[in-house]
């Protein structure tokens, strides 16, 4: 792990190296282009071929979609305690979504002119759940069960099959009880560019949601425009910002659980306590040994862990707006002047005792949220971008009339004589 002190030569430098920006390196971006290029020119083909050269699976136009019924007898063998998990999980993301759905709404304006927003589900969209070391179950319900919620009539998903064409059954049944109504054993950012531009198999959809690798996040980028994306979630990420009120084996539990995703994903610790930076060293140390997934964790720790003593709390706040972390654990006894600070953060867990795993299972919200800095720009999923808005207006013959002298001043501006004219002809 990394260490950086306030107090090196090159704090400075290190703090500015932290102030990110999501970007593609320039080969992710011609292998994406190439592949979203194949896929629209050959169809099923292309995706074919591409699975088989990425994933090993040798499939069929027949075999590409995974019967529903298979999915639904999934769901019947899960063992009853793993089904009260997922069924938890779903009534907490989708309570918590039905909450923060947008609502329809009117008022009438100063010329009497009804004015309001109308939201309807998107008819069909696209789920991205991601394969790799692990079934993300809890993936697939904090995407597809949000969708389900919106009232999505058709939610396609794709996921990444096993060289033998097999997806892991319990993921196959977190789909189908989640609300997945297509589910197709593809993955990568073919899978991205199927949804997009469609193949004989796969019809397109109008919008595309779900994390994935740097390939994936590309896919989604370049494809928005024919379709809409709900935001570029990339590999997993925790920042944690900590005084001496924070429990050292607590923080090194989550800087842990987030190494255990495995390449690419990044942790780090922010605090002005060098006591407590120390203590979460060696606990670190510690536990980490007693894992099961040492190879991956250490690799982590490695290569995209840092600890950071910083001077004041202020400027760790400072540094977390700057990173823009997935996930932020905030951990102090200062939290009511701290948290106001924090404006990038994709989530915040507060004290501790709010483990971010809580959040990534069960809390409500769900985990798919921006990494690699892209929480400057994109908040973390929500119900409402699986609703489509639409403003709506009506005038009566007066409020026309009252609308008709500001019309005709803006129609005057910008020498655009026929707008003022189809006010003014209703105004007579």
């Amino acid at each position: 792990m990394r260490i950086i002190r306030y107090t090196d030569a090159e704090y400075a430098n290190e703090s500015r190296r932290l102030d990110r920006r999501a970007e593609a390196s320039d080969r992710v971006r011609e292998v994406v282009s190439s592949v979203i290029k194949d896929i629209r020119e050959r169809g099923d083909a292309a995706l074919l071929e591409l699975t088989k050269k990425f994933d090993g699976a040798d499939l069929t136009p027949d075999t590409l979609a995974i019967p529903i019924a298979d999915a639904e007898l999934a769901i019947d063998a899960l063992e009853p305690r793993v089904r009260e998990a997922m069924e938890a999980s779903k009534r907490n993301v989708q309570t918590f979504a039905q909450q923060s759905m947008r609502k329809a709404w009117s008022m009438t304006n100063e010329q009497g002119a009804e004015v309001g927003e109308v939201f309807h589900p998107f008819e069909r969209v696209g789920v991205y759940v991601p394969g790799g070391t692990a079934p993300l179950v809890s993936t697939a319900i904090m995407t597809v069960a949000i969708a389900a919620a919106a009232g999505v009539p058709e939610i396609v998903v794709c996921s990444p099959c096993g060289k033998e064409g097999q997806v892991n059954p319990n993921l196959l049944a977190a789909l189908r009880l989640a609300g997945a109504t297509e589910i197709y054993r593809v993955g990568g950012s073919q899978a991205i560019a199927a949804m997009a531009f469609g193949t004989e198999t796969i019809k397109p959809v109008t919008k595309i949601f779900g994390p994935g690798n740097s390939y994936v996040v590309e896919a989604k980028r370049q494809a928005f425009g024919v379709v809409s994306v709900d935001l570029l979630p990339g590999p997993s990420e925790v920042l944690v910002l900590a005084d001496k009120s924070a429990n050292p084996a607590f923080i090194a539990a989550d800087l842990l659980a987030q190494a255990e995703h495995g390449k690419d994903s990044g942790a780090g610790f922010l605090t002005d306590d060098a006591a407590l930076l120390e203590a979460v060293l060696k606990e670190v140390e510690t536990q980490g040994a007693k894992l099961s997934r040492q190879d991956m964790v250490r690799s982590v720790l490695d290569k995209e862990c840092f600890l950071m003593l910083v001077p004041t709390l202020e400027e760790g706040a400072e540094i977390v707006n700057n990173y823009a972390p997935e996930h932020l654990s905030l951990i102090t006894e200062r939290e009511q002047d701290i948290l106001p600070l924090i404006r990038t953060a994709g989530a915040i867990f507060l004290g501790n005792y709010s483990p971010v795993a809580v959040g990534d299972f069960l809390a409500g919200p769900s985990h798919t949220l921006p990494t690699g800095g892209a929480g400057k720009s994109f908040p973390g999923l929500t119900v409402d971008m699986f609703q489509r808005r639409t403003s709506m207006v009506r005038l009566s013959k007066e409020a026309c009339a009252k609308s008709e002298s500001v019309v005709r001043i803006f129609s005057e501006i910008e020498g655009l004589d026929a707008h003022g004219n189809s006010v003014s002809v209703r105004s007579i």
